[in-house]
């Protein structure tokens, strides 16, 4: 009889995850599930949350019927992804740890474990496709658009990418549910996690500060004219409405204030009301680039492009220079966050990698 080939499976605790490793199971791999704690401290409310999701791992491959394995990569964690983090923040950025996370851990640490436990591949359960032509791996949008998860994926380099299968695919999240519930899965009806990779939920402003001392200034308006006080201009985002505190002022038009810049050397965080010009870009810098599955022919092309996640594609030219990737947006953007990932995409799905946001324009 073959050998069956061997999969570990990264195990989060979350429904989507369950449902990749029953379905490998079927398929007829030998699979084994290893959870990954990568934070070790406790939320607001005094609880470890990768306690109970590691209770929920036990649960769910007890049910499945698979060995499981948990690992401690909070050292790694806290030196790939969470220090590069807080780097970035105390630039004024608004870097985004998921896609850090990804090719830092579970693409990195986690899958050499996994070769020690003498895996074929390791499997996630992201909602993206792989797609295998002339030797060389091409990562894809997901059947369910809603969930596809591609964006995160932007830095996998071809080695990554050659370990791994995503079961889901095409499978949608409703199809998901269905398939945990009718396998009695303990987690079938677990609400999806959310927040920063596996720190999770939290009030994103105080936990900030426990790492990046709050330092009070002005909030000015686009005159110089003081409206406000802000606690620390680090701890907030271009566009954002929410959480300014902002009173009525006289000579104001009525409309919401949101940030507009952040003026790291000087402590101020500018502000307007409306949809002020100022916030919509027309082009970017993006340094760091990486390309799937390898740097395109054409040094200029059009193409499709996601600035965050959960944004629709974007039509866009791109121009290839030394160090640079020079994306030029065909309608302009609101709020294009220097730190964050702009991830391409041609017609046929296909992500042809991303990579961070350096400088925006607005000419």
């Amino acid at each position: 009889m073959e050998d069956r080939k061997k999969v570990v499976i990264g195990m989060s605790g979350g429904v989507d995850s369950a449902v990749s490793a029953l379905l490998l199971k079927q398929q007829g791999y030998d699979v084994i599930g290893l959870f990954m704690n990568n934070w070790e401290e406790k939320d607001e409310n005094g609880v470890c949350s990768a306690t109970e999701d590691y209770e929920d791992v036990k649960r769910v491959c007890n049910k499945i019927g698979i060995p499981y394995y948990s690992v401690n990569f909070a050292k790694e964690y806290m030196d790939r992804v969470f220090s590069i983090f807080l780097s970035e923040y105390k630039k004024g950025r608004t870097p985004n740890p998921d896609v850090l996370c990804n090719r830092e851990i579970k693409f990195g640490p986690f899958l050499e474990y996994a070769n020690l436990l003498g895996a074929d591949y390791i499997a996630t359960g992201h909602y993206c496709k792989l797609e295998e032509k002339d030797g060389y791996f091409y990562l894809k949008k997901a059947r369910d658009k809603s969930k596809d998860q591609s964006y995160f994926l932007n830095q996998l380099n071809q080695n990554q990418l050659s370990r791994v299968i995503f079961p889901l695919a095409d499978i949608l999240k409703t199809e998901v549910r269905k398939i945990a519930l009718q396998y009695k899965l303990d987690n079938a009806k677990k609400k999806d996690s959310t927040g920063v990779c596996f720190i999770g939920e939290r009030n994103f402003k105080k936990f900030l500060q426990q790492y990046i001392p709050a330092k009070k200034g002005e909030i000015v308006d686009t005159s110089g004219r003081v409206v406000g006080q802000h606690d620390g201009v680090l701890y907030y985002t271009l566009g954002q409405r929410k959480g300014l505190n902002i009173g009525g002022l006289s000579g104001g038009n009525g409309e919401r204030w949101f940030v507009l810049e952040k003026d790291v050397i000087n402590n101020r965080l500018i502000v307007s009301q409306g949809e002020d010009d100022k916030l919509f870009s027309s082009s970017l810098d993006a340094k760091e680039f990486n390309w799937i599955p390898f740097i395109p022919k054409d040094k200029s092309f059009k193409c499709f492009a996601k600035f965050r996640y959960r944004q629709p594609d974007q039509e866009v030219k791109v121009e290839i220079l030394d160090d640079i990737v020079k994306v030029i947006f065909l309608d302009k953007q609101r709020a294009v966050t220097p730190g964050q990932y702009v991830v391409l995409y041609d017609e046929n799905e296909n992500c042809l990698g991303g990579g961070v946001i350096d400088k925006i324009y607005f000419d």
